[in-house]
């Protein structure tokens, strides 16, 4: 047969019914949708799970029970990691309200851009002090207002949050001055780096020395901790029970492919005794297997890709990718499944295919 003939009777099965391509494709568009949306959930718990961690400041960890040189503490800011040091400063009484006391604390310009910027390549303004989302609502203070104390008129730079989800309170109610990094020794170094790397803690520790004043020795700790400390993405990712999906995918398409040419294995019996090449019979399956199959296909990744750009917090192309992983194998098992199940078909099985109908 020519291939136009060919391409014309599998137009005409898929039109008539005889390919029941609508009943398999909603099988395809069904299975896909199910499975994938399933890794799609999957892949977005472990996503929101990390925001989460990343906006509790989880992912910061602090060098306590040392001088800090400053200048090296910033110095190791890069763009996937933020670093600032910090010490405590003298109590501040606003001049309005005497009997408030406000913690103040000196911070490198890295210190600010940690705990005020997302972004690790903004320049937070350092011009005057940064307060606390409590001492702004208390005070009324935003960005620009200039507060009476007893050090003096300071002005407010900004205001960042500082939420009570399990981190060092300490910043919850304070005033935060810039100071150069290079005027003085510093209490601590906090650094911030999502993923956390192993160097972590070393380089931390390259920042502080001894303290002669105090019998501790430098330590590394986590700002929060009220998350687990041996938290591991990339491992929670690649152990995730729904990583078997795709393996899943291939058998539902592998049976869905047995299914569509066994049913008709009678009329391909038959077909072939009537003449019709092996080769032009299993071409004719092949393409009714990727018209439905891969229409059932594009159709679950158009609802997988809907789902990730609604629902994912930070990436949906990567919750996308793993989703649709499982309908594009399943495509694949149904047209190897198909072909081989075609392939095993005889003329000369027609006499026990139509007895056993």
């Amino acid at each position: 047969m020519r291939l136009g003939s060919i391409i014309s009777e599998t137009l005409r099965n898929i039109a008539s019914g005889t390919a029941h391509a609508l009943a398999m494709f909603l099988a395809v568009l069904f299975a896909g949708t199910l499975l994938g949306g399933y890794e799609a959930m999957s892949v977005m718990r472990l996503e929101t799970e990390a925001a989460v961690r990343i906006r509790a400041f989880a992912d910061v960890k602090t060098v306590v029970g040392g001088n800090v040189d400053g200048l090296a503490c910033d110095r190791l800011s890069d763009p996937s990691f933020i670093s600032g040091a910090m010490r405590s400063g003298p109590q501040v009484v606003p001049l309005a309200t005497k009997g408030i006391e406000l913690s103040s604390y000196e911070v490198t310009a890295g210190m600010i851009r940690l705990i005020t910027a997302e972004d690790p390549q903004e320049v937070p303004d350092s011009s005057g002090v940064w307060v606390s989302s409590d001492v702004s609502h208390d005070f009324g203070l935003v960005k620009g207002s200039r507060m009476q104390t007893n050090h003096g008129t300071v002005t407010v730079a900004g205001v960042f949050d500082w939420p009570n989800d399990g981190r060092d309170m300490r910043f919850a109610y304070a005033m935060i001055a810039p100071a150069a990094s290079s005027g003085g020794v510093f209490q601590e170094c906090w650094a911030k780096q999502w993923p956390q790397s192993d160097q972590m803690d070393e380089l931390l520790l390259s920042t502080a020395t001894k303290n002669p004043k105090s019998e501790m020795r430098p330590g590394v700790t986590a700002l929060n901790k009220g998350f687990d400390a041996h938290y591991d993405a990339q491992k929670g990712y690649l152990t995730r029970v729904t990583r078997w999906m795709p393996y899943l995918g291939l058998a539902v398409g592998l049976l869905l492919g047995v299914i569509s040419v066994r049913r008709r294995r009678l009329e391909y019996a038959g077909a072939l005794h009537s003449g019709e090449s092996k080769g032009a019979q299993l071409l004719g399956i092949e393409l009714e297997s990727l018209i439905w199959a891969g229409a059932g296909m594009l159709a679950t990744c158009a609802l997988l890709s809907a789902y990730a750009l609604r629902m994912s917090q930070s990436d949906p192309l990567a919750v996308l990718l793993a989703a649709v992983r499982t309908p594009f194998v399943l495509l694949a098992g149904v047209l190897v499944s198909s072909l081989l199940t075609g392939s095993v078909i005889r003329q000369t099985q027609l006499f026990r295919y139509f007895k056993n109908r």
